[in-house]
């Protein structure tokens, strides 16, 4: 009899802390237009935490075949990218995720990704919720590629950059 009174709590529980994508506030989404012979892209925003500390843990998209979670380091003086396990999104603290920075890789795009379009964007959260996000899509223009020192000036991104 017990059991039947626990497991329905223990349900309860989990779909009470199932539920910081609620706390997330997006700001500014985009993602790099590119055609799909570029092979890849990557979505920018300002996400803001307004609960408990958390963490994006991943990202997954429809247009590309692999949505990885990255940053920049500086690799003695060449900016690499590095896939990265989470961004962290401390309490009530805005994290930006922007060229040359944090940003959310979309590798092996499995469409065009043209100025105007959007490609919806999926984001993971620690405790097992996501938020769902229609990410515009624009060129990069040239105040953007000043932070991405290192990568070519038609806005486009290396092939496909290793570990």
């Amino acid at each position: 009899m017990k059991s039947l009174l626990i497991i329905p709590l223990l349900l309860l529980s989990a779909s009470i802390n199932a539920d910081v994508a609620k706390d997330i506030v997006i700001e500014q989404p985009f993602a790099r237009a590119a055609i799909q012979q570029q092979r890849n892209s990557a979505a920018f925003m300002k996400v803001t935490n307004h609960g408990s500390d958390t963490s994006i843990v991943y990202a997954k998209s429809p247009v590309a075949k692999i949505v990885e979670l990255h940053t920049h380091i500086n690799d003695n003086g060449v900016m690499r990218m590095r896939k990265i396990k989470q961004i962290d999104l401390p309490t009530n603290k805005m994290v930006q995720l922007k060229p040359g920075g944090l940003h959310i890789m979309l590798l092996g795009l499995n469409r065009d990704l043209k100025p105007g379009d959007e490609a919806n964007v999926t984001l993971g959260f620690d405790d097992g919720s996501e938020k769902t996000l229609s990410v515009p899509v624009q060129r990069m223009n040239m105040s953007m590629m000043k932070s991405m020192k290192g990568h070519k000036n038609d806005g486009s991104l290396p092939k496909l950059m290793t570990h």
